[in-house]
């Protein structure tokens, strides 16, 4: 995902590695074209402008300037710095100690919500869960016939109780059937909007105060850039987002989303979507 990014610090750092002392200039020279590269990369402008202004206190605490080998002291920065914004370790899926687990998926029509639904549920079955699907977009009947498909293809039960239930009925509905089932981890498809309105942000924060889901994930599209910062904003003002999947990140020249997301919302990036089969759901 950061290869095209990676690239681009490694051609920057390149054209200093065989100096010796590197001037002020030099280094704000090479900060710019960091700035640059990340821009580039599709990192929101005010996450750069923060992120190169902690490098620039970073080099001058370590006095870089005056070090032998400053092309490798400025890599180490860079890296660390970039570790700091996305975590060191993965955030997988906080499973409850008492079955379900409910996990909701949030976010707007078009960002994959209803595929990446299915691919959790393969991915979790591999890791030997009993997941159930759950159909709650009420708003559109063709959604609750996509996951239904979707879930036969991919030999995956789903739940639904048609377009008259509230989504939060459909879901105690739903755990009432899993624990009848010996099924331990619900994942629910909630409503999606071509844009955010007041009745899709009314649904999920009903759901999160009666429901309490284990997790929220926020489904973001890689391809959607700026847009995709402001909408995941809107979501995490209003229900308590517990991580973001990342979808459509076939190509790696849109892996700066996943920097500005890290560094402006505070919340993991749990599974990054890399392609339409699915078995391409990765964990971040």
């Amino acid at each position: 995902m950061f290869a095209n990014l990676t690239n681009k610090f490694q051609t920057i750092l390149r054209k200093i590695k065989n100096r010796g002392k590197l001037s002020e200039d030099d280094i704000k020279n090479c900060l710019h074209e960091i700035r640059i590269a990340l821009l580039e990369a599709d990192v929101n402008y005010k996450v750069v402008k923060e992120f190169i202004n902690d490098l620039y206190i970073q080099i001058q605490q370590e006095k870089v300037s005056e070090s032998l080998t400053p092309a490798q002291q400025i890599i180490k920065i860079v890296n660390k710095e970039i570790t700091k914004v996305l975590g060191s370790k993965q955030n997988n899926i906080t499973m409850n100690s008492k079955a379900p687990t409910i996990i909701l998926l949030a976010g707007l029509q078009g960002t994959g919500k209803t595929t990446t639904a299915v691919k959790l549920g393969h991915y979790l079955r591999g890791k030997g869960y009993k997941p159930l699907l759950v159909a709650t977009d009420i708003q559109r009947p063709a959604a609750i016939e996509q996951l239904k498909i979707l879930g036969v293809k991919s030999n995956l039960p789903v739940f639904s109780m048609g377009e008259k239930e509230s989504a939060v009925n459909i879901i105690k509905g739903a755990i009432k059937y899993s624990k009848k089932n010996d099924i331990n981890v619900l994942i629910i498809d909630t409503a999606g909007r071509l844009h955010i309105d007041e009745e899709l942000m009314n649904e999920l924060q009903e759901i999160e105060k009666d429901i309490s889901p284990q997790e929220k994930l926020l489904i973001v599209d890689a391809m959607a850039r700026q847009d995709a910062l402001n909408a995941a904003k809107i979501f995490c003002d209003r229900i308590n987002i517990s991580g973001v999947i990342l979808t459509k990140l076939d190509g790696d020249s849109r892996g700066g989303v996943a920097l500005s997301l890290r560094k402006a919302l505070g919340v993991p990036i749990k599974f990054i979507g890399i392609g339409e089969k699915i078995d391409n759901l990765q964990v971040f």
